[in-house]
């Protein structure tokens, strides 16, 4: 019998790897029914201020065009505060902190959850850091609820949505952009349709993906291979450069000392530091340097070392292999996942306000 049980153990297959495919974003994130009229409605939605309790916070004001389409914060404030990215301040006396988890860019986000080779649902779109809803139109509601970000203590969260749906209602612009019906569900459509206008699919890596050889520099390219020998793509893969599953890679959520994490996105770097769910990682030379030290963690794991005083770390960690000269070039892929060329304009006004400044 005991014979039996190493044979069955020995010749049990491995569990499988990852799919470590990287490929070029689709050209389009557009619904069917994301109509010119429910986009222009959407957009005004999202830079206007009406939609929180406190009536002066909007949704670009901790996903603002001038910060890769978030805050270039390493944690957002959202009520009790003022100004735009890096310089908001919380108010003398402000109630509410900042919230504990950096703010991910918008721009791509209509492909949350997009895998290689396998059917697009963006009903079932995985959102935040944690996945906890699905869709765009349902990410739209949580931070309208949220005491922090848009509702303070105006009112309860039950009340949140529908008191936002009067604001609007009471407002005649948008009766008529609303073609006179308004609900929760109108509303959060139209933002999504605008949503799905910020994406980037031209950068140099989805042009080399579809076939222009000189779109990324030989640097680049060596920087790609060495990404996928070191195991990067064993989490950072398909069109967006993430699994869109959660790891636990050493670090803790101070509020609900959550250790997994979703994988982010790849793309657009650049244009949205700092890093890393706390936004502790300033540059990408720290986010190299980090997995570094955590790579030793995760062989000193898999030695059987003493881990007692360790956050868990997932298994794949023990799959990566990066080396010091590494980080050069595969800092020269990122860049190829960068695009300046994407929508940055702010309305000029919105239906509450007689101007916007987008915040």
């Amino acid at each position: 019998m005991l014979f039996l049980l190493v044979v069955i153990l020995a010749t049990a297959p491995a569990a499988p790897l990852p799919n470590t495919q990287i490929e070029a974003l689709p050209r389009s994130a557009s619904l069917p029914s994301d109509t010119p009229a429910k986009i222009s409605l959407g957009r005004l939605l999202f830079f206007d201020p009406i939609l929180s309790a406190t009536r002066d916070v909007s949704c670009a004001t901790c996903h603002h065009p001038q910060h890769g389409w978030a805050d270039g914060r390493p944690t957002p404030l959202g009520v009790h505060a003022s100004g735009i990215g890096p310089a908001r301040r919380l108010a003398q006396g402000a109630a509410f902190q900042p919230l504990t988890r950096n703010t991910p860019t918008i721009l791509n986000v209509a492909f949350n959850g997009i895998e290689s080779g396998k059917p697009f649902d963006p009903t079932q779109s995985p959102m935040f850091w944690d996945n906890r809803v699905r869709s765009l139109e349902a990410q739209a509601l949580v931070p309208i609820r949220q005491d922090a970000e848009m509702r303070s203590d105006v009112c309860n969260e039950a009340d949140a949505v529908p008191q936002m749906v009067a604001r609007l209602k009471a407002i005649p612009e948008y009766v008529t952009l609303f073609q006179s019906v308004i609900t929760a569900e109108k509303v959060t459509h139209a933002i999504a349709a605008y949503e799905r206008t910020l994406i980037t699919p031209d950068s140099p890596f989805d042009r080399f993906m579809r076939g222009d050889k000189t779109a990324m520099t030989a640097e680049q390219q060596q920087g790609m291979a060495a990404f996928q020998k070191a195991g990067c793509a064993l989490c950072h893969n398909g069109p967006m450069l993430s699994d869109y599953k959660l790891h636990a890679i050493g670090l803790t959520d101070s509020a609900t000392q959550r250790t997994e994490f979703r994988t982010p996105s790849l793309r657009n770097l650049k244009h949205t530091a700092p890093y890393m769910h706390h936004g502790g990682n300033l540059t990408l030379d720290e986010v190299l340097l980090f997995y570094d030290r955590l790579m030793d963690q995760a062989a000193e794991t898999l030695e059987g070392g003493d881990t007692s005083t360790l956050p868990p770390l997932d298994p794949l960690l023990r799959q990566m292999n990066m080396l010091p000269e590494d980080h050069s070039p595969i800092k020269a892929f990122l860049d190829a996942l960068n695009s300046d060329d994407y929508d940055k304009s702010i309305p000029d006004r919105v239906p509450s306000q007689p101007s916007s400044h987008g915040g």
